[in-house]
């Protein structure tokens, strides 16, 4: 009996471990990923079965039993393999991925290999079609447009000071996290945030501020010119019934418009749901009433080009923050299918 178990054993032949495991093709939601295994394995192998993880707070071989199938059972097919829809995958999130050959046997068991070595990867921003998907539902929650004649930037006493003490430009400085995670400019555009919301029943910029006491008004004429270029970049909340939609707008030809033309959509600025620019004798300049606008201004401004007022109440209002907040991802309002 010993011989016999001997000789059935010989005649299965192990299944080797899949090697220079690589990953191509990666986007926000999707990546391929393909592998090296001798061609007497690939005439055998039925299935494939793929593990991932994200990285942060993982120990990166912490799959499964070697004979029990992973979170992706795949039939075997060509390699690469495109991985996609399979797992909600996030945008800008690093994971870990590995692979697992396999042959179903007629019980409906596996024989399966060894896990292949870990590879890493991280998935990309939102690509132009994602964020047509969120600028379609901003454009649903944007409401009615009303007039506005300044833009204006809040902050503390001291930041104003440190302006000042630099020459009185305030300079773009790169876009924080706050918002989709996926959005483009995160972390990799510069900019000066400014607002231009005004109050429904005196057409002026808010008496209150969660970012500080003193505000910086500049006429919208200096900023919104026929040489402008405007960009959709977020839509987002905050666990709140207030809903942010995030623009650029940087002049024709600039870094910042260079930036942007591959990568987020750009608006007429004569006709969109958030802001818009009319030309002529008297130009007209309009905000959409029913979200709140974060407009950032890839060029410096300069303190002299506007003025500082006193504003108040800005400590009631310290919820009201967008710094690095974080979307809310349950919301149906502003999050599409292919990550938050």
């Amino acid at each position: 009996c010993r011989v016999v178990f001997l000789q059935v054993m010989a005649e299965v032949e192990l299944l080797s471990t899949p090697r220079d495991t690589e990953i191509s093709d990666v986007t926000c939601d999707s990546f391929r990923v393909t592998w090296e295994m001798p061609r007497e394995d690939a005439s055998r192998v039925t299935h494939y079965f793929i593990d991932l993880s994200r990285k942060e707070g993982s120990e990166h071989n912490r799959f499964k039993h070697r004979d029990v199938p992973t979170k992706l059972v795949a039939k075997a097919g060509p390699l690469p393999m495109a991985v996609r829809g399979h797992w909600f995958l996030s945008p800008r999130t690093e994971y870990c991925v590995a692979v697992q050959t396999a042959i179903r046997q007629p019980d409906g068991d596996y024989q399966v290999s060894e896990w292949s070595q870990v590879v890493e990867f991280c998935t990309g921003d939102y690509a132009m079609e994602h964020l047509q998907q969120l600028l379609d539902k901003a454009q649903a929650a944007a409401g009615r447009l009303l007039r506005l004649s300044v833009f204006y930037r809040n902050q503390s006493p001291e930041y104003f000071h440190y302006v000042r003490l630099c020459g009185g430009a305030m300079l773009p400085s790169f876009k924080d996290n706050s918002g989709s995670h996926g959005s483009p400019i995160n972390g990799k555009l510069r900019g000066v945030f400014l607002g231009c919301n005004t109050e429904f029943d005196t057409g002026l910029p808010p008496k209150d501020s969660p970012y500080g006491p003193l505000r910086f008004q500049i006429s919208a004429d200096r900023v919104l010119t026929p040489s402008t270029n405007l960009y959709f970049a977020d839509f987002y909340c905050m666990y709140t019934a207030y809903h942010y939609v995030v623009l650029v707008l940087a002049p024709a030809g600039s870094e910042g418009d260079s930036f942007c033309k591959s990568r987020l959509p750009r608006l007429d600025l004569s006709s969109n749901p958030f802001l818009t620019f009319t030309s002529g004798d008297a130009p007209a300049f309009c905000h959409a009433s029913d979200v709140i606008l974060e407009v950032l201004y890839t060029e410096p401004l300069l303190l002299e080009h506007g003025i500082l007022v006193q504003i108040s109440g800005h400590h009631q209002l310290m919820s009201l923050s967008t710094a690095n907040a974080k979307k809310d991802p349950s919301c149906k309002v502003c999050n599409i299918s292919v990550g938050r």
